[in-house]
């Protein structure tokens, strides 16, 4: 056996046992991302008047009033992690909650960059990392983009 070959045998190794998690994993993502938003978005629906007020009193969002950002925020928040559950469009609905959860650090900053509140801007960095993971490599096997991908002739 080649010096080359010793050497590069672990990493081949570690890729045999790993990559099958790859689509578990995204799917894990997926889910866990989206679980967050949706819950948001349907506390926002279910207390329109407390979300009207917090647009207006508490979020400061920039270049939208607070009626057109309470709108857009919450429908950011139902849409996209419905599209992410399914697999559906993936990419382009993790790019979309991505700009719903940077938006929500931006226009809730007072909170999430207080001191004592790191933990709530580290979930908002998680959420970050895992919608970046899953616009870079997808939203792997268990997903309607893949099947769909998978259906043309």
């Amino acid at each position: 056996m080649s010096l080359l070959k010793m050497m590069s045998a672990p990493a081949t190794m570690a890729a045999r046992l790993l990559n099958p998690l790859q689509s578990p994993f995204a799917l894990g993502a997926r889910l866990y991302v989206s679980w967050q938003f949706l819950k948001s978005g349907y506390l926002k629906v279910t207390s329109w008047d407390s979300t009207i007020y917090l647009f207006e009193n508490e979020y400061h969002t920039p270049l939208l009033s607070p009626h057109a950002a309470a709108v857009a925020g919450t429908c950011g928040e139902l849409l996209f992690p419905s599209l992410l559950v399914l697999g559906l469009v993936s990419r382009l609905s993790a790019i979309g909650l991505f700009a719903v959860n940077a938006m929500a650090v931006i226009s809730y900053s007072q909170v999430p960059l207080a001191e004592g509140s790191e933990a709530a801007l580290g979930q908002h960095i998680v959420w970050g990392t895992l919608l970046m993971f899953l616009i870079i490599y997808g939203p792997g096997k268990f997903s309607l983009d893949y099947a769909l991908s998978r259906s043309r002739f």
